[in-house]
């Protein structure tokens, strides 16, 4: 059966919350698991060319132009919509990480958003992935909240379900930023493959996300369960659950150099890509 049917399939479900009790995922409490049964946008990335243009937009440019001057982590990369960059190809969107002069910068990259296009709030959020290699390389699958109504970062919150450092090719990390807890002081968790790589293969990462939790897959493997009772234990009190008043969207990036992954260094050999295989949204 097609992988990409198979797996739809699977999770055209009655929509159901339970509680079970989680054995082997390294996780010592009673978790709440969330199925989702009703696929409400999804890219599968079969139209060679550009990104669908009606399902992502671009953002261009080293951050200067938003206010944030390399992306608020300097970051070395310059983000284009250049096919050299960002392509859809049999069936896989690549973004690709070039070192080249360009604009004032050395790399060049691509960072693709939903804003305006498509933003939810609550449901599931995964996509099919294939990790680059190498130091400096910052891919990501993540989520920011809607901010038309004037609140900056991190009081609209980031969802970050897939961060992926290229000198570490066997683990991600699944992360929440709000207020008292962004940045360096965000709430993480990393996710380590047995036996395997990301960059050898495609992996499913996802999270789920209800008004009070949000629960962070690889594979269908839970291994994070995130509740506002987190984020005041990891805050003494002071932080604040942000993820239950705004819709959020979608972001698909690779970043190179900037404060977590550090610059690349000898032995990092550009181009490097990103390939992704769909995306897919439930409620």
């Amino acid at each position: 059966m097609n992988l990409k049917f198979s797996y739809k399939l699977s999770l055209y479900l009655t929509a159901l919350v339970l509680t079970v009790s989680l054995l082997g995922c390294d996780l010592d409490e009673t978790q709440e698991v969330v199925t989702l049964s009703n696929l409400v946008w999804e890219d599968n990335f079969d139209v060679d060319g550009a990104p669908d243009a009606s399902k992502w937009a671009f953002e261009i440019g080293d951050g200067t132009a938003q206010g944030i001057p390399g992306w608020g982590n300097n970051e070395l990369q310059y983000y284009t919509d250049r096919p050299e960059n960002v392509s859809v190809e049999n069936g896989v969107l690549k973004i690709t990480a070039r070192q080249e002069s360009f604009e004032g910068s050395g790399y060049t990259s691509a960072r693709l958003i939903t804003k305006g296009l498509f933003q939810q709030k609550y449901g599931r959020f995964e996509a099919r992935v294939k990790l680059p290699t190498g130091q400096g390389l910052w891919p990501a699958f993540w989520l920011l909240g809607d901010d038309s109504n004037g609140d900056i970062w991190p009081q609209i919150g980031e969802i970050d379900v897939m961060e992926y450092l290229g000198d570490e090719p066997t683990q991600i990390f699944g992360t929440i930023h709000g207020p008292q807890y962004s940045g360096g002081e965000s709430i993480s968790k990393e996710y380590v493959l047995d036996a395997d790589r990301f960059d050898t293969g495609f992996h499913i990462f996802g999270i789920e996300w209800t008004p009070n939790v949000i629960n962070f897959y690889v594979d269908d493997k839970l291994y994070q369960t995130l509740k506002p009772a987190d984020v005041e234990e990891e805050t003494n009190g002071e932080g604040e659950w942000v993820f239950d008043d705004r819709e959020f969207y979608m972001i698909l990036n690779m970043a190179v150099g900037g404060n977590l992954p550090g610059p690349p260094n000898a032995d990092t050999m550009f181009p490097q890509t990103m390939y992704v295989d769909y995306v897919r949204v439930y409620n």
